[in-house]
């Protein structure tokens, strides 16, 4: 049924537990994976400045931050799934849903951090938005996995520093 499976990567448990469902349904359907990594473009509206200051924890660039979440994620995989990956730069809902439409994948699998309706209309969702604007069907995971679970702990995102006033 599902041929080319597209996963949304962010090193999140939510992520994490999208993966794991995605593996599954892969070896299952004897699909083939491609996980996606987003870098997000600093929004000067928000920051009101030139770079948006993140603590990398040690890595050079937000680049090579999602280089390495996708590396882990890639290493969970198991061998009798084939999986590729895609670093894109920008608005995670957009750079997805381009993904799903330029390499004809069939299914978006992705986490969901479950922020209830309120908190999503006032942040915004990037669950949401893929859903909405989606030519394929969109597994939403809301799972975190858990200790039995083939995928590996990955660290937290790095969230961004308090801009200087």
């Amino acid at each position: 049924m599902f041929h080319r499976i597209l996963v949304a990567c962010d090193g999140s448990p939510h992520a994490q537990g999208a993966l794991a469902d995605a593996i599954e349904l892969a070896q299952h359907h004897r699909s083939r994976l491609t996980l996606i990594a987003v870098v997000p473009v600093p929004n000067l509206w928000v920051t009101g400045a030139g770079d948006l200051p993140v603590d990398l924890g040690g890595v050079d660039s937000p680049e090579e931050e999602y280089r390495s979440i996708l590396a882990r994620a890639v290493a969970t995989v198991p061998p009798d799934v084939p999986v590729t990956t895609l670093l894109r730069r920008g608005p995670a809902a957009a750079a997805i849903l381009a993904a799903a439409r330029e390499d004809q994948h069939d299914l978006i699998v992705m986490g969901s951090r479950g922020r209830g309706g309120w908190r999503s209309l006032l942040l915004g969702s990037i669950s949401h938005a893929v859903l909405r604007s989606s030519p394929v069907p969109v597994l939403v995971s809301r799972r975190v996995p858990s200790p039995g679970d083939a995928v590996m702990a990955l660290p937290p995102i790095p969230a961004a520093a308090p801009v200087p006033a």
